[in-house]
């Protein structure tokens, strides 16, 4: 690989941000934003939003304290920087396989526009910036923190694996929750299990809509996938993994505040029966959109956790923000 001309032309992806950042870039700097997905910023939101979640779901139980907002910001840092790293990484393993995948086929990587080599520092130097916000974080998150390379190694294997790669990309790209809930609490008890487990079916269900774009390619590339493997019923699963995803969240929030933090799922699970809905699983147009779409979804929990965290303090008896007022 590292034989390949390193000047190779630097083409944009089919599901690029049409007209953003990355195109505005000195050109020898796009490849490796490209590598680090600056030109698909939801999947970042989608790493970001557990973690914020997280948070949110910790401050219903506990109340919010002003560092709260400080730990939001560096949450967001974090997962910016760990998912180019894990991208960078998952393009280095997955070279190979790209090439054969019509979307995929001009990655930097695969197409050579990046050597291993420089595909390699490019990890290291965005590891760097992950680990200054993880010395930053409470001693209990940043041991949970650790405790997920082991996933994030593992994961781009798992297409060679299983049949459902989605499901452990859940397990792997929600752990953020966890992190950001010892990080706001103190501790992991229920109500981070039932959502941890409900974020998992999320991701289960938004990424199954997302390879269902690359259906044809991956049965010639021999790529296993959720929505190969539920073939003419992907609508269906995809609707029943998003039910289960809004009736734990649901659950969690409950465990955390009762009605309250029940109710702070409602337009999450709005949401989440719209896409089910909408879904066209031979439209690739439409499961990009959608796919997308969750960024809304994800921020529309987080809104509605925060709401019932402030409603759990007024009801309570405590101040909204504490050490303010």
């Amino acid at each position: 690989m590292d034989g390949q001309p390193t000047d190779a032309k630097d083409r944009t992806l089919p599901d690029s941000v049409a007209k953003g950042l990355v195109e505005r870039a000195p050109s020898k700097l796009r490849p490796y934003m490209r590598l680090a997905r600056w030109d698909r910023p939801v999947g970042a939101w989608l790493l970001a939003i557990p973690g914020l979640c997280g948070v949110a779901l910790a401050g219903i139980r506990t109340g919010y304290a002003w560092s709260d907002p400080i730990l939001l910001v560096l949450i967001f840092i974090g997962a910016f920087a760990m998912r180019g790293a894990g991208c960078t990484y998952n393009d280095i393993v997955d070279a190979d396989l790209d090439r054969r995948v019509t979307r995929t086929a001009d990655r930097p990587v695969a197409s050579g526009a990046v050597s291993l080599n420089d595909a390699w520092f490019f990890v290291a130097l965005q590891c760097v910036a992950g680990l200054i916000v993880l010395l930053l974080l409470p001693r209990m998150a940043q041991l949970i923190a650790l405790a997920s390379i082991p996933l994030v190694a593992i994961y781009p294997f798992m297409k060679r694996i299983t049949w459902w790669p989605q499901l452990f990309l859940g397990i792997t790209f929600n752990w953020p929750l966890l992190v950001g809930y010892a990080a706001g609490g103190g501790r992991i008890d229920g109500p981070a299990i039932l959502l941890y487990a409900g974020l998992i079916l999320w991701t289960l269900g938004y990424d199954t809509i997302y390879a269902l774009q690359d259906r044809e390619d991956d049965a010639l590339a021999g790529v296993k996938s959720s929505a190969r493997a539920l073939g003419s019923r992907a609508r269906e699963g995809v609707a029943l993994f998003y039910g289960a995803s809004a009736a734990l969240a649901a659950w969690a929030g409950a465990a955390a505040a009762g009605p309250w933090g029940a109710a702070a799922a409602l337009g999450y699970a709005a949401h989440l029966s719209w896409q089910a809905h909408r879904l066209r699983p031979d439209d690739s147009g439409v499961c990009l959109r959608l796919f997308r779409a969750n960024r809304s979804a994800g921020l529309l929990l987080f809104a509605g956790l925060v709401a019932a965290g402030l409603a759990a303090s007024v009801l309570n008896g405590r101040p909204l923000i504490a050490g303010f007022g």
